[in-house]
């Protein structure tokens, strides 16, 4: 059996005029400087048993930033948290906390 291996997903023939095949996943972004960011604090109880967390939402740059910064930031408040697709997740209301350290390392934060 003879199979071809430029085509990974096994699509052989689309009917829709806008479809474009796939080739894989994107490069990553490169991370813009503290100024130029412009991170969104929240405060998120939904789907989560009640309890609150504080979501920093809008980083731009590589996933290995973004847990150095959700790292920083979950040490500094002394809770645990998680840092995934450009959203940093602090267990607790931490909001004034976050955004005053967010913007005395420079960076932009409502």
């Amino acid at each position: 059996m003879n199979k071809k291996k430029n085509n990974p997903g096994g699509i052989v023939y689309s009917t829709n005029p806008d479809f474009s095949f796939d080739n894989g996943p994107e490069e990553e972004q490169d991370t813009l400087a503290p100024g130029q960011q412009r991170l969104k604090v929240l405060l998120d109880k939904k789907q989560r048993a009640g309890k609150v967390v504080t979501l920093v939402e809008g980083f731009v740059g590589k996933a290995e930033d973004l847990e150095k910064l959700g790292k920083d930031l979950k040490t500094k408040c002394g809770a645990g948290g998680s840092a995934k697709d450009g959203v940093i997740l602090v267990q607790g209301d931490y909001r004034e906390k976050v955004i005053k350290w967010l913007q005395d390392w420079g960076y932009h934060a409502k």
